[in-house]
């Protein structure tokens, strides 16, 4: 059985508005909604085709007044464990670990640079990895404010093995477990803030890009090429998350 921690295995968008998200990324990536009963509660989860990939939250505990934004859930053997790493290595404990039936434990946590994500345990080890596909999640990226300082946290709390890749912007940092590239690294922008960037594999960049447009998003990378990466570009929905698409090479 492969080993399966390390990997980003969910992804949500937090917005008080999903009626409006849900529209936008339906539009653009052709995300259909599923609901997923949660006690007294409906979760919305987001699939590509039949298979979930991710959901719909709104901000709450102490994100509760964060902008919307997307966040993202790592695979880990225990989460116990893990918060302890975390605390030790100057992150921070967003919200308790808690238990959801049939899917896991988790908490949500912070880097010592203030960028949250999710540890989970899932009570299934998840699907194999594999290509991602037209609306399935292919990557995971942390814009951090020092891409050096804090790259030794992520290899010290997920045990990632980080490779250094130089860069026309700067150094690079690919995060890898048991031989396979699982996220990566680079410093953000000075006006940006510290946050994790999730990209969405499409067919076609260029015209999900339009699409983004033309449905209300705002173009915050055009659509550019990385040599044997594949083509990317980054945009806002109408609400504020931002998300990055990618047609692979």
């Amino acid at each position: 059985m492969a080993d399966k921690t390390g990997k980003f295995v969910w992804f949500e968008c937090v917005t008080a508005d999903s009626a409006k998200a849900q529209a936008f990324y339906g539009e653009v990536i052709g995300w259909k909604t599923q609901p997923f009963p949660m006690g007294e509660e409906t979760y919305t989860m987001l699939a590509a085709g039949e298979t979930p990939v991710g959901g719909y939250t709104a901000p709450e505990g102490p994100l509760a007044g964060a902008p919307p934004h997307w966040t993202s859930y790592v695979l880990v053997a225990d989460v116990d464990a893990t918060l302890k790493k975390i605390t030790s290595a100057g992150g921070k404990i967003l919200q308790p670990a808690f238990d959801v039936p049939g899917i896991g434990r988790m908490s949500q946590v912070a880097d010592p640079q203030g960028a949250s994500f999710w540890v989970m345990a899932g009570e299934e080890e998840g699907a194999p990895d594999a290509p991602a596909t037209h609306g399935q999640f292919h990557w995971n990226e942390l814009w951090a404010r020092d891409a050096d300082k804090v790259v030794p946290f992520y290899e010290k709390v997920l045990g990632y093995k980080s490779k250094a890749m130089a860069m026309p912007d700067g150094t690079y940092h690919v995060l890898e477990k048991g031989g396979l590239p699982r996220a990566g690294i680079m410093t953000a922008p000075p006006d940006a803030p510290s946050a994790w960037l999730p990209y969405v594999a499409v067919d076609d960049c260029d015209a999900a890009v339009e699409r983004a447009s033309k449905n209300g998003g705002s173009i915050q990378v055009p659509a550019t090429d990385i040599p044997n990466i594949g083509r990317f570009a980054v945009f806002t929905d109408p609400n504020g998350a931002t998300l990055a698409v990618i047609k692979p090479a």
